[in-house]
């Protein structure tokens, strides 16, 4: 199956109800389907470990200094949870998004044979692995998340079937070319793992001061190495980018704020202050 033909298939999924509103929907479990109507400003989000198949327009993802421009037929694959910057600049735009299961590829790398280890050994060797890359999706990896989407349409066949092709996609990213940090990942002695343990821990508590010493010993690490290796793979160091979790929350609770104001209005023909008590609304 084309990219083309997998694009009508995800147009299918989608339906025609989005109009000039961006379109989400997760048809199966660790699928997802995003579409926008136009081109956007960049906006500030953490990405958690993810692959994204861009099936029209384009988009670009910026982490620190560098910059990801991906078009169709291109896919950005993140390994670890990020903090990016990124925007459409060319719409529409739709892109398939795969959540990457870390205990499911660790799964695949313990169990008898050992699948994504046999296939790594075999696999060329891969230097400098970075968390976050564009790449050109392979025509089997193509394949195995089209027949991914096409149980979206057949429930009763997803049910037996979805598990069994979700695990192959994950075999086709670990083993791909471009999958030598999901490989290095799942190794539970390795740095790229232990700095996926202190994002992990970071986000969980982004509200509490961080003492970086002790969070790089908790994860088995030495200072220098965290710092060095925390900086490598998220472009930042652990206190910017606990400020960047921080940001994001503020953001996001302002945007609730405004939404509720707007409801109350809506709902009371007045906004919330009006209701406030008067010593309140003098401190407002």
């Amino acid at each position: 199956m084309s990219l083309a033909e997998l694009a009508a298939l995800a147009g299918r999924v989608l339906g025609t109800r989005g109009g000039d509103s961006m379109q989400y929907v997760r048809p199966l479990p660790g699928l997802g389907i995003l579409r926008h109507p136009r081109p956007t400003s960049f906006e500030a989000a953490v990405l958690e470990p993810v692959f994204c198949l861009v099936l029209q327009g384009r988009k670009e993802t910026v982490l620190g200094g560098d910059a990801y421009p991906m078009g169709v037929g291109e896919a950005l694959l993140v390994s670890h949870d990020l903090p990016v910057l990124a925007r459409v600049t060319k719409a529409p735009y739709v892109v398939l998004l795969f959540d990457v299961s870390l205990a499911t590829l660790r799964e695949q790398l313990d169990a008898p044979a050992g699948p994504i280890a046999t296939a790594a050994a075999a696999a060329p060797a891969v230097t400098g692995a970075r968390s976050i890359g564009v790449h050109r999706a392979e025509a089997r990896l193509v394949d195995a998340l089209r027949r991914y989407l096409e149980l979206a349409e057949a429930p009763a066949d997803a049910a037996v079937l979805g598990p069994l092709v979700s695990r192959e996609v994950h075999y086709r990213l670990a083993t791909a070319p471009f999958g030598g940090m999901l490989r290095e990942l799942v190794r539970k002695d390795s740095a790229p793992s232990a700095i996926a343990r202190a994002l992990a821990e970071l986000r969980s508590d982004f509200r509490t001061p961080v003492e970086v010493p002790k969070l790089a010993r908790r994860v088995g690490m030495s200072a220098s190495a965290f710092h060095k290796h925390f900086k490598a793979i998220t472009a930042s160091s652990p206190l910017q980018y606990k400020k960047s979790l921080q940001l994001l929350e503020a953001r996001r609770l302002l945007r609730l704020g405004a939404q509720f104001s707007r409801d109350y209005s809506r709902a009371f023909g007045h906004a919330p202050k009006h209701d406030l008590p008067v010593s309140a609304r003098a401190r407002a």
